[in-house]
């Protein structure tokens, strides 16, 4: 089941206190329009993924889990694992949401943070051949949006890169002859092979101003966003435009450098919660 976040109506007199309020450099909770709200982690939350991890930002929650298979490699990259992420909206996260099939929401969900693990290779997939051309790792990434007060793409990439970095595999055995393997998931085999941490900070402007971390009522009024992925070495690896208005070639300097910044920022407190 996912579902389809619809933007909520906001009465014009909250409107308009909200934009005074982000036009004097707070959001509506008193932080500063650049900072972030308390991120809380919760390990370990599902006992039969091999690894899952529950984000908190402010009132959003996003549960990531991930689970390793054995599976086919992809025909043009027979000697590297497989990445799969899924993303669901639960339809108690918000009144706004709907149940039905995943639409185009969740589907961009997933592919935004696909995308921002997968160009950095951010996990070493060239590690997760067991039989090359034959049997490798499928690594499951499935992302749960539990309750939605805004930013869903950053606390789900906080969930998602939490949730593959601590990620134990299984313990296993592999018969080249046969081509089998056997697996025993009562041990490990160590952890997931990362190459590197990413991080996304979606810049939101409402109004004239450029934020970070809106609330849902705050993220409603904002004319356009730019998700923008920063990995631990300090690049850009991935951007993605949502909304129907512009940012301007100034707006988008300061995009990028305030998405470098508190990417660094993101990337630290990322590092904290793994194993």
């Amino acid at each position: 089941m996912s579902s389809t976040p619809e933007t909520p109506i906001i009465p014009k007199i909250k409107m308009n206190a909200i934009l005074n309020v982000l036009a004097k450099g707070n959001h509506i909770d008193k932080r500063p329009l650049l900072s972030y709200r308390q991120i809380d982690v919760v390990k370990n939350v599902s006992p039969n993924a091999d690894s899952s991890v529950l984000v908190k930002l402010g009132y959003t929650q996003v549960l990531a889990g991930v689970k390793l298979e054995v599976g086919q490699p992809f025909p043009d990259n027979p000697e590297e694992g497989v990445l799969i992420v899924n993303a669901e909206y639960i339809p108690a996260a918000s009144p706004t949401f709907e149940p039905g099939p995943p639409d185009e929401n969740a589907i961009e969900l997933a592919r935004v943070i696909d995308r921002s693990i997968r160009e950095p290779r951010a996990v070493a997939l060239d590690k997760l051949a067991l039989i090359p051309g034959r049997k490798v790792w499928v690594v499951w990434l499935d992302i749960y949006v539990l309750d939605h007060d805004g930013n869903l793409i950053d606390a789900a990439m906080i969930a998602s890169i939490l949730a593959l970095a601590n990620t134990k595999i299984p313990y296993y055995e592999v018969d080249q002859a046969s081509g089998n393997v056997k697996i025993d998931r009562s041990k490990t085999a160590g952890l997931l092979p990362m190459n590197k941490l990413v991080a996304t900070v979606t810049i939101y402007k409402i109004g004239d101003v450029l934020v970070v971390d809106p609330t849902a009522e705050e993220e409603a009024l904002a004319s356009a966003s730019l998700a923008i992925a920063v990995s631990e070495d300090g690049n850009i690896v991935g951007m993605q435009k949502r909304g129907l208005g512009a940012f301007t070639e100034k707006e988008l300097e300061q995009a990028i450098e305030i998405s470098l910044n508190k990417g660094k920022e993101l990337i630290e407190t990322i590092r904290k919660f793994i194993t």
